[in-house]
């Protein structure tokens, strides 16, 4: 069987997270191991020895090693949750103090901005919470030392009373240092509410009322936390819930804040700042003064003038081209660009099963405009925009009446759309996905939570981390259940004051599909890293449900999808909780102060980017600081499927059949079929023949392919920069196969901090850049044109022959 990097379903674990509250069940490594020690105790069902707990990274442990007395692979979720992380908590350290609050409240408000900022980016790029880490725990390091107070590492010791242990109490923890990082990090995300007030403002010419906007934003994000709550059972506590993307960010606490006596800690720290300040200083090549750097293509520089060169194997430029085979020496996007799928954390089994459909995608766009299906080559090869049959920009005002409802008699005039096929197809590739998830959820993870369900009040989580949790107070489920009743019921509110043509039974109707999908596509990504959206499935349901109005649909789609995401990012937040032992009640806290202060500020700093960028954003490539592409899309879909789902994507329409050309003998034979709508029962079937190929032959290694991972990035190359995907794959392999399986010490102990450290690099330098040269603070400073840095004209950056001027 292949070696991917993790166990990736629940049944294949050999401790099943959830046992007798007196555990008895063992895996064959530690039993095997026990008959050779006799100094291991069971803590929460996993044995450890009792001399290792704490002691993650230094010589190689019991637990660390093999038959063969070597260090074994990282592979399954138990190693996971005891051989990457700690288990040492010290209840006594102090958490909501003066730094807390101030770093907290501070950076919450710089995230929020820069979150919003970088919406706006030709590749979407989210605020990376290592970013955030690594800024709070320099300035939580300058406050414990400038601050005076009775800490001895105060540079003005005071005496000890209760003013001055306030103020500065001892050493900046790992307590509060988490707590910081998740109230800024939770401000950071930009919420799906932002695209709905941006194309208001851009295509319909209206803005929102700043009071309903910003409670829009708040109400639509918390609606999530209280979906996350009712879920802890299932993907916080048990062993199983993993989050190999929340790896880096949870080693780099221990190193900044455990053993730091240790030499290795010192080493790993030491690694840690050169790798830091390498990429700093290494980003400014490719992200301001060599922007070829983004994508080198062997093919581009070989031939100039070939628009089909461009298209397979351009992409350092915003919808540019597919990327294939080009070299990218940009670091935000080769490896995660701050977001959740990265090359040095995420298991390879993802991955291939991501570059899998990747593959074929590129396949498939190619396809569709070399043989002019759906009318292609009339448009840009890669574009999210509406166009009329003869390639110019759709007039979508011209279809709707003042009340932004369809106009039947002005749409026979204007005539109906036309999508890019690659934007189509990704369109497709997301509605099969849905129907995957659900299948795939079912076969191989459903099992288990039937289990939990069935024995919540008779058994207990094992977890280990999960049982040094139990001695502080959880948040009640019923304050959960009340948020989410409070926060629906202002959406319903709001919806009706923002005249957005939404009525509360359609509203209610998104909530508990939301409520659906949550554990659906929660258990994907607790188990392997990955949650594609559900909005193309929300944007579907609601222009059958509310058809004729594409505002509405955008407000459909907001509760429907963005109550998901906000629920799968405290789940996340709890899980970083549980592995560094923060108590639940002010993870919950922290989480909704930072929401609170994004929803106000992500809606000041939109407004100032549409008044200082509005050309910028609706051009269809932009430029490589500022570009419009998710707001477009967004739009684009709610026209397509809130206006005109009926006449674009009914059975025997446009987009609702399609027609294939094969050459046989010579002669061209059509193949037609119901398409867009249907590819959701598709999905449903797709899981099924990898799931009983397993079931044949269990140890063939279907199971490590994800079908709805593998069919959800089918559409992946639609938007954006495109040159890092050959790069990203290729340190992917060398990080998750060679390093992981032939050097595993190498791997546990430096490979998930030096993700840490080159997205934190990384990060820090895009922020810089942004407001120092690239126009973030009102005015550019572009770097003088040279070879790496071609002047704008008949070629792009990466000399690939233009086709977007």
């Amino acid at each position: 069987m292949a070696d991917t990097g993790v166990i990736p379903t629940l049944r294949d674990e050999k401790d099943y997270s959830f046992d007798e509250k007196t555990p008895s069940r063992t895996n064959s490594l530690v039993d095997e191991t026990l008959e050779r020690h006799d100094k291991v105790e069971a803590v929460g069902g996993v044995l450890i020895d009792t001399d290792d707990i704490g002691q993650v990274f230094d010589s190689p442990r019991l637990i660390d090693l093999g038959e063969d007395g070597k260090e074994r692979p990282i592979e399954t979720s138990s190693d996971y949750a005891v051989r990457l992380v700690s288990l040492d908590d010290d209840p006594t350290l102090r958490i909501f103090t003066l730094r807390l609050w101030f770093l907290g409240l501070g950076l919450s408000c710089f995230g929020a901005v820069l979150g919003q900022i970088f919406y706006f980016r030709p590749q979407t790029i989210v605020v990376s919470s290592l970013f955030l880490q690594i800024i709070s725990f320099i300035l939580g390091k300058v406050m414990e030392v400038v601050i005076p107070g009775p800490s001895p590492t105060a540079f003005i010791r005071t005496r000890d009373n209760v003013i001055w242990r306030f103020l500065n109490h001892g050493p900046f923890n790992l307590k509060e240092h988490v707590s910081i990082t998740i109230m800024s990090s939770t401000a950071s995300a930009s919420s799906l509410a932002i695209s709905i007030f941006a194309s208001q403002d851009l295509y319909y010419n209206i803005r929102v009322n700043p009071g309903v906007g910003i409670f829009t934003l708040i109400a639509s994000q918390l609606i999530g936390y209280g979906l996350a709550g009712l879920l802890r059972p299932f993907l916080v506590y048990p062993t199983f819930a993993m989050y190999p993307q929340i790896m880096p960010q949870v080693q780099l606490y221990d190193t900044l804040h455990r053993g730091q006596e240790a030499v290795m800690q010192k080493k790993r720290m030491k690694f840690f700042w050169i790798m830091f300040i390498g990429i700093f200083v290494w980003e400014w090549f490719p992200e301001y003064i060599a922007p070829t750097l983004t994508g080198i293509s062997i093919f581009c520089l070989a031939d100039r003038k070939s628009p089909w060169v461009t298209r397979i194997f351009g992409g350092a430029n915003n919808n540019e081209g597919l990327g294939a085979l080009a070299l990218c020496f940009d670091w935000a996007y080769v490896g995660s660009g701050g977001g959740t799928i990265g090359s040095l954390f995420t298991p390879l089994s993802t991955m291939l099963s991501l570059y899998a459909g990747c593959a074929v995608c590129m396949i498939a766009f190619c396809a569709a405009y070399a043989t002019n299906t759906w009318n292609a080559q009339s448009f840009p090869f890669l574009s999210q925009l509406l166009y009329y049959e003869n390639g110019t920009q759709y007039d979508q005002l011209s279809i709707l009446n003042p009340d932004l409802t369809l106009n039947n008699t002005l749409l026979e005039q204007q005539g109906l759309p036309w999508y890019a096929a690659s934007y189509l197809l990704y369109k497709v590739s997301r509605t099969i996905y849905i129907g995957a998830a659900v299948t795939h959820f079912f076969l191989w993870h459903w099992p288990t939570f039937s289990e939990i369900i069935k024995n919540y009040r008779t058994k207990e989580c094992d977890d280990p981390h999960y049982q040094k949790m139990k001695i502080y107070k959880e948040v009640s489920n019923w304050y959960y259940v009340l948020l989410f009743v409070v926060c629906a019921a202002l959406a319903i509110g709001l919806s009706y004051a923002a005249k957005s043509g939404l009525p509360a039974w359609a509203l209610i109707i998104a909530l508990i599909f939301a409520a659906f999908f949550a554990p659906i596509i929660g258990t994907l990504n607790a188990t392997v890293g990955y949650a594609p959206l559900v909005q193309n499935l929300m944007q579907m349901l609601g222009g059958a449900l509310v058809p004729g109005r594409p505002v509405a649909n955008m407000y459909f789609t907001l509760y429907g999808e963005n109550p998901v995401t906000q629920a799968l990012l405290l789940l996340q937040d709890l899980k970083t909780g549980q592995y560094t032992k923060i108590p639940p009640r002010v993870t919950f806290t922290v989480q909704v102060c930072g929401t609170i202060i994004g929803g106000i500020l992500n809606y000041v700093i939109m407004t100032i980017v549409l008044n200082a960028q509005r050309p910028t954003l609706l051009d269809v490539q932009g430029t490589n600081i500022w570009s419009g592409q998710q707001v477009q899309a967004y739009n684009s879909d709610a026209v397509a499927w809130g206006a005109l789902g009926k006449p674009l994507y009914a059975t025997g329409t446009r987009y609702g059949v399609c027609q294939f050309l094969v050459i046989r003998r010579l002669r061209y034979i059509d193949f037609s079929f119901q398409f867009v709508p249907y590819m959701l029962l598709v999905g449903l079937l797709v899981p099924i023949p990898l799931w009983l190929l397993h079931k044949k032959w269990p140890k063939f290694g279907f199971n490590f392919v994800f079908t709805p991972i593998l069919v959800a990035e089918l559409g992946l190359l639609s938007v954006g920069i495109n040159s890092s995907v050959f790069s990203t794959l290729l340190v992917s392999l060398f990080s998750q196969y060679y390093l992981r399986k032939y050097h595993a010490t190498w791997f546990r102990k430096y490979n998930f901090l030096l993700s840490a450290a080159l997205d934190g690099g990384t990060m820090i330098m895009i922020f810089v850049s942004t407001f120092a040269v690239n126009g973030g603070s009102g005015t550019a400073h572009p770097f003088p044109h040279w070879a790496l840095n071609p002047t704008p004209g008949e070629v792009n950056i990466d000399y690939c022959k233009a086709l977007n001027t």
